[in-house]
């Protein structure tokens, strides 16, 4: 056997060589946590691609070289695939998605669901076959019966293995996903075709659709296109429990999934985190046009089965997308109520799904770096859903000079402090006390509706209480007079008389309001409520102790740090005198009413499941009223369980801890005993069961 210089063999040598580049493509595409430099991983590829001419008998199948491409083929094969690839169902609307739940909990009747959640990317199906590891042949999606070999182009995508990794390779695997492109790449690619003076793409999807079945493979392997798994074909030798059993193993094999996907026992909370991720999408760098929700469980799947075209047991949550392109003009810094510098582009203005756009939020630094939005640009505006409108990315093929960086502002904008970033954070902010434009956004944000709630006290009034001198504290809007306020601009006696009502009739809003209107950094309308039925009073909050505070069901100590070092600073003392002293109350409102010596009193409770005879905010506020905090989950602490119709995996979790349940008339029958749960009259059974 031939030997190096080194006194290594060749064959030891390629052999070194191909596990390190497959292992440096799994870390660059699959954990996006690359070790090696470019320069590094093409010296070494280069090296192989020369060993390999020189001893092409020693070359191996599964070569990192393999992915450069072969000679054009002829032609596109038909291939039927084994398992039918169904179409999925779609749905626009959140109630759409309620009703996919229903019918599931109907056709599986008391059975525990899992529900899990994960980026519906847009790009192409493909189905990619492992035989004793090898990948053997991938094909397109096309009729759900028969689709096209695309195996030629699919080998040369580098965060694909051409060999799974690790041990226990079932003898056939057949993984289904998606074949997608950066938006990155695809400017990269487009600023390559304008300098040779070729037509730009206009989208990611079209230029993978028509890249993977592009008959010459050479071409393909400069188009950059990568894959995504996440889902189940032909599999022989291996089975999987659940979904995220099946992921899980994928990913020790080195074949990339979806990120961030997430399971559920609890639909109101895979709903939330559909909200929830729909407006983080913009920090992705491809295109997703909805999300995906799927039984966790094989079982059930098989049990559920499918429709002529799509199985029952799996929906897409589907956004509408707009995209315009237009030129970014400006980019403006904003300063928000708790200092956070936000950069908003000026746009030229551009028709977007029936209006008209002229600003986008950037975000932060750190999205206009990643994407080198630069002002001048040509850009690609996209809106998706509800959600405000966002730059997909820069179209840099029409860069026409040399535009500079731009520059994130070192001092605030409107009070020229020096900014700073947050720790382990993304967001840079002015944390100067005296910044005027944090004192009018937190003055805008303590008068809207679900805080104190002062009708008439807008934007424009704002500025002018503001910007005159007249209102630099909250101390100072309970003190406005008629006289003060008639000396405004366009202010008349009736508008005047109007929000001093207003101000007045918000000193009866209740602790809860108040707590979310004074803008403490991580607390919103359910931190605030949860705070607020908890302690009662703004005295014993303060009072609190801070660990005891961070154990809090919905709190913990992030949370509990930013409140109570909020209200015992000298800031957060002198706002409570100010709001005391003009007789703004500082305990929970009737709403939020709590009887310390009622039934429930200092008892945990969670509600599960459909009720008949309450909302879930009514039988909630009835546990709270009599004493009780409410929970959302079930544990160790929690003193029993509130059971509808249809409980699922909240009543499994008490029946293994041991959690007393209580049905619906079990709770009614507690609701009228004159004494607490460790003493009761006429005791309802506490292990009764819907």
């Amino acid at each position: 056997m031939a030997d190096d210089t080194n006194g290594e063999t060749v064959a030891a040598r390629i052999a070194r060589l191909v596990s390190e580049i497959q292992r440096f493509d799994h870390e660059y595409y699959t954990l996006a946590k690359p070790t090696v430099t470019d320069l590094e991983y093409d010296r070494k590829l280069r090296e192989l691609e020369d060993l390999e001419f020189a001893f092409p008998n020693l070359a191996i199948n599964d070569s990192p070289t393999k992915r450069i491409g072969d000679a054009p083929l002829d032609g596109l094969i038909q291939v039927t695939h084994r398992i039918p690839m169904l179409s999925i169902e779609n749905t626009y609307t959140e109630q759409e998605l309620r009703d996919f739940f229903t019918r599931i909990e109907k056709l599986l009747p008391n059975e525990k669901l899992e529900w899990v959640v994960e980026l519906k990317v847009d790009g192409v199906a493909a189905s990619i076959v492992y035989e004793d590891g090898l990948l053997v042949q991938a094909v397109t999606r096309g009729n759900g019966e028969v689709g096209d070999d695309i195996t030629h182009n699919i080998r040369t995508l580098k965060g694909l293995p051409l060999r799974l990794l690790g041990a226990s390779i079932p003898r056939v695997l057949e993984i289904r996903g998606e074949v997608y492109m950066t938006n990155a790449d695809l400017v990269g690619l487009n600023e390559q075709r304008a300098k040779a003076g070729e037509s730009e793409f206009k989208n990611t999807r079209n230029v993978t659709a028509g890249s993977i079945r592009l008959l010459d493979s050479k071409i393909c392997s400069q188009r950059r296109l990568r894959f995504l798994g996440h889902g189940i074909g032909f599999c022989d030798g291996l089975s999987f429990r659940t979904h995220m059993d099946f992921l899980s193993k994928v990913q020790e094999f080195g074949v990339p999934t979806t990120p961030g996907v997430k399971c559920f026992g609890d639909k109101e909370q895979a709903i939330a985190h559909c909200n929830r991720l729909v407006e983080t999408l913009h920090e992705l760098d491809f295109e997703v046009d909805g999300l995906v929700i799927k039984v966790n469980s094989i079982e059930q799947r098989e049990t559920l089965g499918s429709t002529s075209k799509c199985p029952r047991w799996i929906i897409a949550y589907k956004i509408e997308k707009y995209e315009a392109e237009t030129i970014l003009l400006d980019i403006k810094t904003q300063v928000g109520k708790t200092g956070t510098v936000t950069p908003v582009g000026e746009l030229q203005p551009v028709e977007l799904a029936g209006t008209t756009v002229s600003r986008v939020s950037l975000h932060n630094n750190d999205e206009i770096e990643r994407k080198d939005i630069r002002i001048g640009d040509w850009v690609v505006v996209e809106k998706a859903g509800k959600i405000i409108p966002h730059i997909v990315r820069v179209e840099k093929h029409r860069r026409t000079a040399d535009l500079p960086k731009y520059q994130f502002p070192t001092h605030c904008p409107e009070c020229n402090s020096l900014l700073q970033r947050d720790n382990d954070g993304v967001y840079i902010r002015c944390v100067s006390k005296e910044c005027p434009a944090q004192w009018r956004q937190r003055l805008r944000y303590f008068a809207t509706r679900d805080c104190m709630d002062i009708e008439g006290l807008g934007e424009k009034l704002v500025n002018q209480l503001v910007d005159s001198g007249m209102v630099q504290s909250f101390g100072d809007l309970y003190s406005l007079t008629l006289e003060k306020l008639m000396s405004l601009d366009r202010m008349g006696k009736k508008s005047a008389e109007n929000l001093l009502q207003g101000i007045e009739a918000s000193k009866n809003r209740g602790l809860t309001r108040v707590l979310n209107a004074i803008s403490i950094r991580h607390v919103g309308q359910r931190v605030a409520l949860v705070l607020a039925r908890t302690f009662g009073d703004i005295d014993a909050l303060v009072s609190a102790d801070i660990e005891a505070v961070g154990q809090i069901d919905e709190i913990g100590p992030t949370i509990a740090q930013s409140v109570i070092s909020f209200v015992r600073s000298d800031e957060g003392t002198e706002l409570i005198r100010q709001l005391r002293e003009n007789g703004v109350s500082l305990k929970t409102s009737t709403d939020d009413a709590v009887d310390s010596s009622g039934v429930f009193a200092n008892k945990t409770i969670v509600v599960t499941g459909s009720l008949r005879k309450y909302s879930r905010d009514e039988i909630e506020k009835l546990i709270v009223q009599k004493g009780g905090r409410a929970s959302s989950s079930v544990s160790k602490k929690t003193d029993f369980l509130i059971a509808g119709e249809d409980a699922g995996s909240k009543l499994e979790k008490a029946r293994s801890l041991g959690v007393p349940v209580l049905s619906e008339d079990d709770f009614d029958s507690l609701l009228h005993q004159p004494t607490g749960l460790d003493n009761p009259t006429n005791t309802a059974p506490l292990t009764s069961e819907p």
